[in-house]
Formats: C-alpha cells, structure tokens, sequence
C-alpha cells in the first residue's frame, strides 16, 4: 500500500512537473503569433518591434505590464493592453492619440492631442485642423489646456469650419473661422451646449458671435 501511494506520489510530481516545463519553459506554448489591433496609422511591424517579446519565447512567461510599458514609448499610442490567447498568441490592444489641433513650431506643424502630446511634426499643417494661437504653449498653462478641451470638443461639422483657435487665458478662448467670422467662446465648459447653439446662429448674418454665455448670445 505504501509503495503504491509512493508510485502515485511521483507519477503526480511527474505529471505536474511536466506540465510546468510544457507552461513556463518550453517553446511548446511560446508565442508564435502577435494580434494587434486599434492601430490605424502605426504600423504592425513598428508595435512588434516595440514590444520586444521573441518568438516561441513561453507566453506564460511574458511581462505584460514591460510590454505595455514599452509601447506607451510610441508618441502616437495612447494606452495599451496586452494579453495572452492560448495556446500561442500575444493579443494586444492600442488607442491611437488623435491630434485635435496644430502648434507652429520653428517653421513647423506640430500636432497635438487633447493632452498636448505632439503626436508629429509635420512640414506643412493639414487643413482639416485648427492652430492654436497662444501667449505661453505648454502643459501647464491653463489658456493651453482650455484651448485643447476646446479643440478636441468640438463636433466633426463644425471643427472643420475653424480655423484658429486663440486662447489668452482658461476663459478667454475665441475661434477663428475659415471664413473670418469669430467666435467668442469662453470657457471650455458647456461644449455641447455652446456647439449647438453656434450652429444655429451661424445661419445669421453677422461677423462675430458670443456663444461664452450660451443661454444669453449676442450676434454682431
């Protein structure tokens, strides 16, 4: 009986002894392919690259959490999550920043999201976003931040129609339109309060609007 439960005893250390090999040190359940997706501008090859995980390395054994990390390293990526699908795949998941508006720089574009991270300089500023006009550009200075929650509110229509987007202080941000008419916006607050009404008063005449206070507005 003794014997008997000694054999039962290894042939258990056995099994469980292979099994662990098999998970933890074997290329058996290494990764053999890379799931990425969410990204829309950054290439596949780019994220692999990045995140640094070799081939038949055992998936079980992956740092998750360094692989993240080491994405988040790409400027465009804005969070990252990685997994495991067994038997041999590494899943991983991004959100791309979307620039919202664009900061001259020495002769530059450069393109930022709404929490100031340049994504890329560009030579030439695409059209379809506004420039910011500021008298201190930075992540710390309120005008800065009122302007991009400004910019990155705004709805498609209408984000298209501006073009500058001035900002002197948090309640001092006024919009500039491609066809000169100007916005008095405010604050960041009431977005979409203040975008719905603009929408209908730009269907009037006039040059400037005073949306800052959307329950009381002035054309003139």
């Amino acid at each position: 009986m003794k014997a008997r439960r000694a054999f039962i005893v290894l042939l258990t250390a056995g099994v469980v002894g292979t099994a662990a090999w098999l998970v933890f040190l074997s290329p058996v359940l290494g990764v053999r392919s890379v799931h990425i997706v969410g990204n829309i501008t950054i290439p596949s090859e780019e994220i692999k690259k990045r995140a640094g995980v070799a081939e038949l390395e055992p998936l079980a054994t992956v740092d998750l959490a360094a692989v993240e990390s080491r994405l988040l390293e790409i400027r465009k990526i804005a969070t990252a999550r990685v997994g495991r699908s067994w038997p041999g795949t590494l899943t991983i998941e991004v959100v791309e920043r979307e620039p919202v508006a664009v900061v001259p720089v020495n002769g530059k574009a450069a393109l930022i999201d709404k929490d100031g991270v340049v994504t890329e300089i560009k030579d030439v500023a695409p059209p379809s976003l506004p420039v910011l006009r500021l008298d201190r550009p930075g992540p710390g200075d309120p005008a800065t931040k009122a302007a991009l929650q400004v910019a990155g509110s705004l709805p498609a229509g209408l984000s298209r129609r501006v073009e500058q987007i001035r900002a002197t202080s948090a309640d001092g941000v006024s919009l500039t339109l491609t066809d000169g008419r100007v916005v008095v916006w405010g604050a960041a607050d009431r977005a979409e309060q203040k975008s719905r009404v603009l929408e209908e008063l730009l269907t009037r005449e006039g040059s400037v609007y005073d949306v800052s206070s959307p329950d009381v507005v002035t054309v003139k």
